[in-house]
């Protein structure tokens, strides 16, 4: 009877380590997301990054929807419904900007975001930077670290000569990290570590990881996205991050 206690107890004890071990929660649109843009030939990065962390270590949960901007992930309760999964400890990675761009105030979409980077509103249509910090602190409020991570870059390569002009969203989430002045808040620069990658690669090689546009790429783009951003993590391009002691040792490097 005390043996089966004992085992009882250490059962429980091992589910319970099982439920505590964190969670990394992925929010962004399109070339996160699965099956990127729906048309059988892109993928999204979100679904190779379990390649690149620790077996064992957390769990990947990629919630990227196609088509999404900041905006339009918070006001269909996106960002809630992640925050209703989240427990203390877990880790969400926030990236947006391919769609955010436009103004509300012409054609609005539902996704372009008001101008502007601080907290200022056009008829209730708020900043990326404002989208992205209520996000932030609604899951540092349920205990969780947060990481803003740059918007991808599109192909670079698509003229012919390499053109690493940032979009203003690259911009806008390093602003939004340092708004908020909280250590468990921090920015990864995924723009800049892909564009590393497609620099290296070369015209040829990186027209070849856009099979449709210059935007979505196929699952061997999406996995250098993904090999990209555990580099920046791992290397702390832009400071150590709550990631950084997850990612594999010996994770491939891109190109």
């Amino acid at each position: 009877m005390q043996i089966t206690s004992i085992l009882a107890a250490a059962a429980a004890l091992g589910a319970a380590g099982v439920a505590a071990a964190p969670t990394v929660y992925l929010c962004g649109d399109s070339t996160m997301a699965a099956r990127g843009a729906n048309d059988g030939a892109t993928d999204g990065w979100g679904q190779y990054f379990a390649k690149y962390v620790a077996t064992g270590t957390v769990a990947v949960v990629n919630k990227a929807i196609g088509g999404r901007s900041a905006r339009s992930y918070a006001n269909e309760g996106r960002f809630t419904e992640v925050a209703n999964l989240v427990k203390t400890g877990d880790i969400v990675v926030i990236e947006f900007g391919h769609n955010d761009g436009g103004s509300p105030n012409k054609n609005d979409n539902g996704r372009s975001d008001c101008p502007g980077t601080g907290t200022e509103t056009g008829e209730a249509v708020y900043t990326f930077v404002f989208y992205v910090v209520q996000a932030a602190k609604l899951f540092r409020s349920k205990g969780a670290t947060v990481v803003l991570s740059s918007q991808t870059p599109n192909n670079l390569w698509e003229g012919g000569s390499f053109g690493q002009g940032a979009p203003r969203f690259v911009g806008y989430q390093a602003t939004a990290a340092r708004s908020l002045g909280d250590a468990g808040v921090t920015f990864v620069d995924h723009f800049q570590a892909v564009a590393n990658s497609y620099r290296r690669l070369g015209n040829s090689g990186t027209n070849a990881l856009y099979p449709k546009d210059h935007t979505h790429t196929s699952p061997a783009g999406a996995d250098l996205s993904a090999q990209a951003f555990a580099q920046a993590v791992a290397t702390g391009m832009n400071g150590t991050t709550s990631l950084r002691d997850y990612i594999v040792a010996n994770y491939p490097r891109p190109y």
